[in-house]
């Protein structure tokens, strides 16, 4: 089992929720790095933390709303501005991201003659129920209950035996223990405290199925403000952007 760092740049909803960034997380295997999500204000909370495009060797996108995937076009119009960058990227997702991606950099970088100028990452796309190989990283996809519209998924990810679990935006469903099982993290959105937000899993859901979850540890994210009033009362940790953690 090797050891892995894995570091929160957004930990936080769509909304900005107590100041917090959008949904971003980075593994670093020490060699490689893996962002998971990659919402609006990635780069933000990238370059807070000293990080910056070059560190990224390849990207995993949940589903496909805004504040999980929108940093994209901002990340890939960096590398191509700068051209900095000597080495390939793979992005990893639903079907439909790449055109996505591209349709949102015409829009948001008018004027622009080629839109896929000097750089453009690898896109492939992840399918419920099938397993990749991202570089180092051994990638399961599971299908999530969330609206069937952004194709969602929560991932497993295997790196050399360190297995990392991220449920994605979801209700609980019976899926999510199969894909936390024997995980040494999994990441677990829960938005909500009480409330059944729909499309959403809440706290005390979480609590109820507690049982069901054979992992080393939790980490909660995605966090809105009825979870972020009890941040620190809870059971399980609750992430913050700028948090790092060994695995």
């Amino acid at each position: 089992m090797g050891s892995l760092r894995v570091c929160f740049f957004g930990s936080g909803d769509a909304f900005g929720s107590g100041g917090r960034l959008q949904s971003c997380v980075m593994v670093q295997t020490g060699e490689v790095g893996l962002l998971i999500d990659c919402g609006a204000t990635a780069l933000s909370g990238m370059k807070r933390q000293g990080i910056d495009s070059s560190a990224v060797d390849a990207i995993l996108i949940s589903h496909l709303h805004g504040d999980h995937f929108c940093g994209l076009p901002f990340l890939i119009k960096e590398i191509q501005v700068t051209g900095a960058r000597d080495k390939a990227m793979t992005i990893a997702g639903p079907e439909g991201l790449e055109p996505r991606v591209e349709g949102l950099l015409k829009l948001l970088f008018p004027g622009s003659e080629d839109i896929r100028s000097g750089f453009w990452p690898d896109f492939r796309v992840l399918s419920a129920g099938g397993t990749r190989q991202i570089g180092d990283f051994l990638v399961t996809a599971y299908p999530a209950a969330h609206p069937p519209e952004t194709r969602p998924l929560s991932l497993r990810i295997d790196c050399r035996g360190t297995v990392i679990a991220y449920s994605g935006d979801t209700e609980w469903n019976d899926m999510l223990p199969e894909v936390s099982r024997g995980a040494d993290l999994f990441i677990c959105e829960t938005y909500e405290y009480r409330h059944r937000a729909g499309n959403h899993i809440n706290y005390l859901t979480l609590l109820d199925h507690r049982h069901e979850l054979d992992c080393r540890r939790i980490v909660l994210t995605h966090l809105g403000d009825t979870m972020l009033k009890r941040c620190g009362s809870l059971e399980f940790e609750c992430a913050q952007d700028g948090m790092v953690i060994e695995v």
